[in-house]
């Protein structure tokens, strides 16, 4: 259980004890700032994560300027307390280059970059059809087609649902999702345009 009584900060000269940020779904280090006594209770009363800035001698709120705030979702400190580790919700790019973390890495997990990858194949396949493309083929066939192929898909895997192989279970859900990405394209919609509704179900 973290207590922030029980924090280090008279470790470091200055008072400013280095604090982790890691996004908490895809579990990529987003950056990392310093915080003293104050900027982690300003943290904690304002779930924006609030650090002090070396250069400026103040406190700042991360996204006061950009609008990427960092949305705390918990919060921890190492074995020895003057370490902490903040998992948070960003609301966009936190290196103030523009880059999704500051150490230039794509904030994804390998799966979700892999879906996005294949959105963007479907996309081009949409825009740029080719003769040897399946996906091309079935957008020529019309939005009907590639309706009816999501719903023989599903009812497919239903089917596999009710046995317990799962090789075929696995790859029937495998082949639903595919038409299903196919069918957003073909109305003009993305994976994302979908999760967003979900997330803010879930808030």
């Amino acid at each position: 259980m973290f207590n922030p009584k029980e924090l280090a900060f008279d470790k470091y000269a200055d008072g400013l004890m280095p604090a982790v940020v890691q996004d908490n779904v895809t579990g990529k280090v987003l950056m990392v700032g310093f915080m003293n006594n104050t900027a982690l209770h300003q943290t904690l009363a304002s779930q924006k994560i609030t650090f002090f800035s070396r250069s400026k001698q103040k406190l700042w709120t991360k996204g006061e300027t950009s609008g990427n705030y960092l949305h705390l979702v918990s919060i921890a400190s190492d074995c020895d307390n003057d370490t902490l580790l903040l998992k948070a919700k960003p609301d966009g790019p936190a290196c103030h280059t523009g880059a999704d973390t500051c150490f230039n890495e794509i904030n994804l997990t390998e799966n979700t970059a892999f879906l996005q990858r294949l959105e963007q194949i479907i996309a081009d396949r949409k825009a740029n059809p080719t003769a040897n493309s399946y996906i091309s083929s079935l957008f020529a066939k019309g939005i009907n087609k590639v309706a009816q192929k999501v719903g023989e898909e599903a009812v497919e895997l239903v089917i596999e649902a009710k046995d317990n192989d799962e090789s075929l279970f696995l790859n029937e859900a495998a082949d639903l999702l595919f038409h299903y990405l196919v069918l957003l394209q073909a109305k003009g919609y993305t994976l994302q345009d979908v999760t967003q509704i979900l997330s803010a179900r879930h808030k």
